[in-house]
């Protein structure tokens, strides 16, 4: 490249394209939120591994909550927000 600097990978120049076209308010705002989204699919990614867990120990269910339901992803089809159309 002639400018003299060399671009290591495709993230090293999506986050300088980020540095220069956002603000710094901006940035950590993308970063805080894509922070929350990877925290989200490990939490979903554990509770389907808990929910294989007690399905293949044939686990009839705590006490005190319907058998098979603790943790169960929402039907197909069905809204995972109540009230927001």
């Amino acid at each position: 490249m002639g400018m003299g600097m060399r671009i290591r990978s495709v993230g090293v120049a999506l986050r300088f394209a980020e540095s220069v076209l956002l603000s710094g308010g901006q940035r950590q705002a993308r970063r805080n939120a894509w922070a929350a989204v990877c925290e989200d699919r490990r939490h979903a990614a554990d509770r389907r591994h808990a929910a294989l867990a007690s399905a293949g120990t044939g686990a009839a269910g705590a006490p005190g909550t319907a058998a098979g339901t603790a943790g169960a992803a929402p039907a197909a089809g069905a809204s995972r927000t109540s009230g927001h159309r």
